[in-house]
């Protein structure tokens, strides 16, 4: 009679198995812990950098005394407010490699290095020579960030209101898939031309004290793949051939030596 295996050895077999694959709760939920009480950091102002593309507009009552310092509105990009998904290189004054930008009028001005209101103090009082209480408004028109690996829907998404936080971010990207290890995302940041790298556990209400919890322009947010992902990539169908053949082999041996 040909033999098999003992049942009671292959239930915990299969127990043990289910047990390795499945994923810990600790390991899913996010922000774990109460968060009444967790400072947020607020530093969201964004600083202008180079490679940056900038609206902006300068205002008062007097139309025609403000229109040399302008550039043409056909040209000044027009966002519907949503977020969209691809890389755009809309019209406006680029930050060139040196921090500067090329103002009607004004010439060059290094904006590279500065937050919104510290770029908008600097044009008002280079304008005080030419004009009276101007008003002058700036936008980012490339802020965009890039969400890779784990998520349901991978890309680079761009940013209509320059400030989006890590788990907003996510939500653009679909989410993290079951796959995705929350306890270590990665978020990659240019600081004056050099990358820096900062892990953020999203089952932590830290989070929300981060420094990246508040996302940059150009910030890349990088899920990874848990073990069982990783592990699934390698699994081929030679592979599963080759494991089977061996399985073979060795029942093939136990009935022999049972025989």
């Amino acid at each position: 009679m040909p033999y098999f295996p003992n049942k009671h050895f292959l239930s915990i077999i299969i127990f043990l198995s289910f047990l390795i694959s499945c994923t810990s709760k600790k390991n899913m939920i996010y922000f774990q812990g109460s968060i009444g009480n967790t400072d947020t950091n607020k530093n969201y102002n964004p600083t202008l950098k180079t490679d940056d593309i900038l609206s902006i507009t300068v205002i008062g009552m007097d139309e025609q005394t403000m229109k040399p310092f302008n550039l043409p509105v056909s040209n000044i990009n027009q966002n519907n407010g949503g977020y969209s998904q691809g890389t755009t290189t809309p019209p406006g004054y680029l930050i060139d490699s040196n921090g500067d930008i090329d103002f009607p009028v004004l010439g060059k001005i290094k904006l590279a290095g500065l937050n919104r209101t510290a770029a908008i103090d600097l044009i008002k009082d280079q304008l005080k020579p030419y004009l009276i209480h101007p008003t002058v408004l700036i936008r980012i028109l490339n802020y965009k960030i890039t969400v890779l690996g784990e998520v349901k829907n991978p890309g680079t998404f761009n940013i209509p209101n320059e400030r989006i936080t890590l788990l907003e971010a996510i939500g653009i990207a679909g989410d993290l898939q079951i796959t995705g290890i929350r306890k270590n995302v990665l978020v990659i940041r240019d600081v004056d031309g050099k990358k820096t790298e900062t892990r953020v556990d999203l089952t932590s209400k830290n989070l929300f004290s981060s420094p990246v919890y508040y996302l940059q322009q150009n910030d890349l947010v990088y899920v990874e793949p848990n073990r069982a992902k990783i592990n699934s990539s390698v699994v081929t169908t030679a592979n599963v051939s080759l494991i089977i053949s061996v399985i073979s082999i060795f029942v093939t041996i136990a009935v022999l030596i049972k025989r």
